[in-house]
């Protein structure tokens, strides 16, 4: 194993043990987590959520810095690139006092492998798992991986003899609507275990007594009271009250009220998100439109008149009160492979979106349908009705039909959205992350959120390229080519990046605002 894993395994955040006391943190958000099954959905307050009670191989510090959790080393074999080992975290049990070991990890990765599977894009790489003792397991590759770990980050372990007694060994069906025991229960090795679970309601967890990290982190929080508050002014009077002790998601009109209240603190940093609206270039026809016997989104001059007539900087300091970064990339300035130079190319021209327009053959434009959430991202409702004024401008009529997520995000994942927005981190700090969900044609192990109907093979084929290519200047220059493709083609209207507004009781104390948006309890203190 290379001392670079070792130092890796071990760069954790150095925390000083403290006696934990009986204190319970009211937590409240904008959304609810869709499931508690590991799998079968990646977003981000599902994660949030999944990270006080399972835990992966490796996570991300609140700074986003890789440390240790099942795992305690990791890396490539030196005789053989194409195989990482991980040495796994020895005396961990899970909450049901089952012990953990390298039959846990094989089987929650091959689950998340499985077809139905909401994190299968990040593991296309791996042919085989196989535990080699109870605590090594090896990952074989199709080829060399240099950032096989960078996916692992969300990946969570589940207890195989539990998802056997209780039916669940398959991942839930999420985007058809299934329901299963692992969508209302869990069970696994984390610092917290569920005690009551009302989707959409209220989620309570509490310190488990079983956590191998109790003498390793704060651990102040012992007990979590997790409320969704899907209505703005609703949860900021909740904090302004003493109702709740720490919010997500600080409406940007509130944040001179919270930040100017005694006992109350606002802290603020740019997120790893991008917003932006995707298009259904790839359909003969679209249903949710004026145009009858053909689809003006596959005309790639509408896509980009449409992206002209988006105006950032209105969005940034009127919907946004400056709270947000203009983009022209759908990728975040933390990723491998965005550049100033494309995250600036949207710009704003009516006049020259109406030309475009016309000389694609929809001078009097036509009208099409705006599918929105309203409880995932900072005002997106209030974002999607300002791009309704904005495509106006040049002749698009949107109808906005506006949902919360657990009702819009199966629209895209089913094909069944042509206009749509969505929102998209990236864990893995890489852009092939951004490819394989958002780019690569829909089918198989990649592409499960490319609702565009965008299809090429030669693109196809780069990006299936990324997972093994050892040479990072080559790669780059792969990533490189992948992005001139999207932006040219204007696969997606990006917005902006999103910003972070954490708010909370000033006793509410934790080391940085997650970049990913997940606050992980085990690291807070209230003091």
């Amino acid at each position: 194993m290379k001392n670079l894993t070792l130092l890796l395994a071990t760069s954790a955040l150095v925390l000083t043990p403290i006696l934990a006391s009986a204190e319970t943190l009211r937590w409240a958000r904008a959304g609810d987590s869709l499931t508690l099954d590991p799998h079968a959905q990646n977003e981000g307050p599902t994660h949030a959520l999944a990270h006080q009670i399972y835990e992966p191989l490796i996570i991300r510090d609140m700074f986003g810095q890789f440390q240790g959790a099942l795992a305690t080393e990791w890396g490539p074999k030196d005789d053989d690139p194409t195989v990482w080992v991980f040495k796994l975290r020895e005396g961990v049990v899970f909450q049901d006092g089952a012990d953990f070991t390298a039959e846990d990890v094989v089987f929650s990765f091959e689950r998340a492998k499985s077809e139905t599977s909401a994190m299968k894009e990040l593991l296309t790489s791996i042919t085989e798992i196989r535990a080699v003792d109870d605590y090594t397991v090896e990952f074989v590759t199709d080829g060399p991986n240099p950032i096989l770990p960078n996916n692992f980050t969300n990946l969570f372990i589940m207890d195989k003899g539990w998802t056997e007694a209780n039916g669940v060994t398959k991942v839930q069906d999420i985007a058809n609507g299934e329901t299963t025991f692992a969508a209302t229960n869990a069970n696994g090795t984390g610092p917290y275990k569920l005690v009551v679970r009302e989707p959409d309601v209220r989620t309570v967890i509490q310190a488990s007594e079983t956590y191998w990290g109790s003498g390793e982190f704060p651990m102040q929080v012992t007990e979590v009271i997790y409320t969704p508050i899907q209505n703005a002014a609703t949860r900021v009077a909740a904090l302004l009250s003493g109702e709740v002790d720490f919010i997500q998601d600080v409406p940007v009109q509130d944040l001179g009220r919270v930040a100017g209240t005694d006992g109350l603190e606002i802290r603020t940093a740019p997120q790893n998100r991008v917003i932006f609206f995707g298009m259904n270039s790839g359909a003969d026809d679209i249903t949710r439109d004026s145009v009858e016997g053909a689809n003006p989104l596959a005309d790639v001059r509408v896509r980009k008149a449409m992206s002209m007539a988006i105006n950032r900087d209105a969005i940034q300091q009127v919907v946004m009160r400056g709270q947000s970064a203009p983009a022209g990339m759908i990728a975040p300035p933390f990723v491998n492979g965005w550049t100033a130079e494309m995250d600036a190319m949207s710009s704003t021209d009516v006049e020259a979106a109406k030309a475009l327009m016309a000389e694609a053959g929809y001078a009097d434009g036509f009208s099409i349908q705006l599918d929105c959430p309203n409880d995932r991202y900072i005002n997106d409702e209030a974002i999607c009705q300002a791009a309704v004024g904005m495509l106006g401008q040049i002749g698009v009529t949107v109808n906005l039909d506006a949902k919360p997520k657990a009702q819009h995000f199966p629209l895209i994942q089913n094909g069944e959205t042509d206009f749509y927005m969505l929102g998209w981190g990236v864990p893995t700090y890489d852009s092939e992350y951004i490819f394989n969900f958002l780019v690569h044609t829909r089918g198989g192990d990649r592409g499960s959120w490319n609702g565009t109907g965008f299809s090429d093979a030669d693109v196809d084929a780069k990006i299936v390229s990324l997972a093994s290519e050892t040479d990072l200047a080559a790669r780059n220059a792969t990533i490189s080519e992948i992005w001139n493709v999207v932006q040219e083609q204007q696969l997606y209207i990006p917005v902006h990046h999103q910003v972070l507004n954490w708010g909370g009781k000033a006793n509410v104390k934790y080391p940085n605002v997650d970049p990913e948006d997940q606050p992980k309890f085990k690291f807070f203190e209230l003091n």
